[in-house]
């Protein structure tokens, strides 16, 4: 099985995407030191090229590719390059790979995908009849056609995991519609009914890490969790800045799902509970891992399916990753509690499909 990786954060502009579906076709939002290079790049990068599949044009099937998209993790001829190099370099980083100085970022991005089949067996998964992959000799519009629906508006992946462009997003924040009634894998085109389940989240609330006083030398805290319209919480920790809870709280997760949004309280007998800080997940890395293998029987190995990277907009502490643990997706998630003065949260997300 190969080891798909997914990355998400958010930019100041809106939703964009960190080599999503193993590490491409997403809208990015990292900044890369292009004159930063590592004494490894020529060799890491030859010997992915040595690999059969990505001796071949991930788009066309031309062979000896000399160029790279390296958000995306596929190796490209001249021709589709020049296509690439004509998206949105959020969508598509061409480099080159003789000629190129490649940063650690870049490398990492392209190991981790592994190359063409990797990447291709995600952005190819559901190719419409009628509709073929270019040859060597296509045409400029050919080419331009098919690499824009494969990696510009998805049109290609497994309906669950479309996405709405960039483009969309910025639309829809304009028009003052609530994001967050959007923010799902289903594309506009695509709607489909809110009320329906796609699966179960359970959330382990962990524990607590130097929560913010609000009685006279201590809290009574307790979590509050939110998904859309459920909301579910913790038992309370009687004077206790850093609780242990270890209690697991489920949701059920709608086609249109926004962000798990938690709350801290300090539970008060005689007058209203006080806040002491919230924060929000973004469930679309991690849900889209398991919708990626919804449909396959889980690794009996432990291994890493993704990511959820830190930004200066989100509430990480550190990056999150997605594993595979004893044939369980699961999403280990360490956050900075917003709006207060002080305060950590540990949680455990772990994914229930429906013919559980």
């Amino acid at each position: 099985m190969n080891n798909r990786h997914y990355e998400y954060s958010k930019s100041n502009s809106g939703n964009r995407y960190h080599e999503y579906s193993l590490q491409g076709g997403g809208k990015s939002n990292r900044y890369y030191d292009y004159n930063k290079s590592t004494s490894g790049s020529s060799r890491k990068i030859k010997e992915l090229l040595l690999k059969s599949d990505n001796q071949v044009c991930a788009d066309c099937d031309a062979p000896d590719p000399k160029w790279a998209s390296a958000n995306i993790g596929v190796f490209l001829c001249l021709k589709c390059c020049s296509v690439h190099r004509n998206l949105s370099s959020d969508i598509s980083k061409v480099l080159s790979v003789t000629l190129d100085e490649w940063s650690e970022e870049d490398i990492e991005s392209m190991v981790e995908v592994g190359g063409n089949s990797s990447a291709n067996s995600i952005y190819e998964a559901y190719i419409p009849k009628g509709v073929s992959k270019p040859k060597p000799n296509a045409t400029i519009e050919e080419r331009t056609k098919f690499i824009r629906s494969k990696y510009e508006f998805q049109e290609f992946l497994k309906p669950s995991l479309r996405m709405i462009s960039s483009k969309s997003s910025f639309k829809t924040c304009a028009s003052g519609v609530d994001s967050d009634s959007f923010y799902s894998p289903a594309t506009s085109r695509n709607a489909t009914d809110p009320s329906i389940s796609i699966g179960t989240l359970k959330v382990k609330v962990v524990r607590g890490i130097d929560l913010a006083i609000r009685d006279f030398r201590s809290s009574d805290p307790y979590v509050v969790l939110a998904l859309g319209q459920q909301k579910v919480q913790t038992s309370v920790k009687q004077s206790n800045l850093n609780p242990v809870w270890n209690e697991e709280l489920k949701l059920t997760v709608p086609q249109r799902y926004g962000a798990l949004k938690l709350q801290v309280y300090d539970y008060d007998t005689f007058s209203a509970d006080d806040i002491m800080g919230e924060a929000e997940v973004d469930l679309q890395p991690f849900i889209a891992a398991a919708t990626v293998f919804s449909d396959e029987e889980l690794p009996a190995d432990d291994m890493q399916v993704g990511k959820w990277l830190k930004s200066s907009d989100n509430a990480l502490m550190k990056d999150s990753t997605i594993n595979i643990i004893g044939g369980k997706i699961k999403q280990q998630i360490h956050l900075k509690l917003q709006n207060v003065e002080s305060g950590e949260l540990e949680l455990e997300l772990e994914w229930i499909p429906l013919h559980q």
